[in-house]
């Protein structure tokens, strides 16, 4: 596969990347030998971008995807942390878990808002001075929101721009309310134009869109200033068409088998807002015992209708 250099970063990713949420406790859940062998098959079909973060806890996968390998893959980790001790202890967690003297990416976890990133102005300053130490290679933020993209392009600190984006406009917020993706896609051009490294996000809406396969990624991989594309992987076949699509040699005709999949909640990232529970037709969407959003499988349609409501992105299918 072809590589992509990250803005000014000089670092050189494909144009496709594995994002290991999708084997780890609050989605696929693998065992940690099966989530790494699926790693490993992907590093070894030459994908060499990974995503990850704290909050994750995914790091045994990729520590034991690479045990007595020669990859060296490109690893982003980001934490929610908004304070400089709980970043550098992140950044520690980060480079013993994965047994790595320098992580290639670190990132502050989903900025929200413009006043967010003042408030964890902290975290930002020990990523900054990790990556004086030569602990870092870049730093910068990922986020959904356009109002925090388009203030990132102006931060001269920041190296890269993680970005949600994709082309029915889920989860894309402006502030405390929704966004849309033409305000995303302009915002991301001028981080790029502005230097930064920048990848996509939620590309297939948290798996609502995976129906439309190559609509989304044709969508998100035209954008201009768009370097890579970071995917939700759960099987080896997804591999094998990610890689066909990034070389160009995918069945035009191709369409995923989405008759498995289930809407599911993500507890860690719903609020408990109950936008779902109000707009489901079926009346599957309920509180549980945590005032979170769940699902009834026995009367979910897997009609999609609450995902584009859901303001924290939450909601998705795998």
């Amino acid at each position: 596969m072809e590589k992509h250099t990250l803005g000014k970063t000089g670092i050189q990713v494909t144009p496709v990347g594995f994002g290991v949420l999708t084997v780890g406790r609050t989605q696929l859940n693998l065992p940690v030998r099966e989530g790494a062998a699926l790693l490993r098959y992907a590093l070894e079909r030459g994908v060499n971008f990974l995503d990850t973060a704290q909050y994750y806890r995914t790091y045994p996968y990729i520590r034991e995807a690479l045990r007595g390998t020669r990859f060296e893959p490109v690893i982003v980790s980001k934490s929610l942390h908004g304070d400089a001790c709980g970043m550098r202890d992140a950044i520690e967690e980060a480079r013993r878990e994965l047994d790595r003297d320098v992580i290639d990416v670190f990132l502050l976890h989903e900025l929200r808002h413009g006043g967010d990133f003042a408030n964890r102005r902290g975290a930002f300053e020990a990523l900054c001075e990790a990556k004086a130490k030569g602990l870092v290679r870049a730093v910068g933020a990922s986020t959904h929101h356009i109002d925090v993209a388009e203030r990132m392009a102006k931060a001269p600190e920041m190296d890269v721009l993680f970005a949600l984006i994709n082309y029915k406009g889920l989860g894309v917020r402006r502030g405390a309310g929704p966004g849309t993706k033409e305000e995303m896609a302009a915002a991301v051009k001028k981080a790029s134009e502005a230097g930064l490294g920048v990848f996509a996000m939620k590309v297939f809406g948290g798996g609502n869109l995976v129906g439309d396969y190559l609509t989304a990624l044709d969508y998100v991989s035209k954008l201009p200033g768009i370097d890579s594309m970071m995917l939700g992987i759960g099987r080896r076949d997804e591999v094998d068409r990610m890689i066909e699509y990034a070389e160009g040699r995918i069945d035009r005709s191709y369409r995923p088998d989405t008759s498995e999949k289930k809407i599911r909640v993500d507890q860690g990232d719903c609020e408990g807002c109950g936008a779902c529970i109000g707009r489901c037709p079926n009346r599957a969407l309920r509180f549980n015992s945590r005032a979170l959003a769940d699902v009834d499988y026995d009367l979910c349609l897997r009609c999609g209708y609450c995902a584009p409501v859901c303001p924290t992105r939450a909601i998705v299918m795998f």
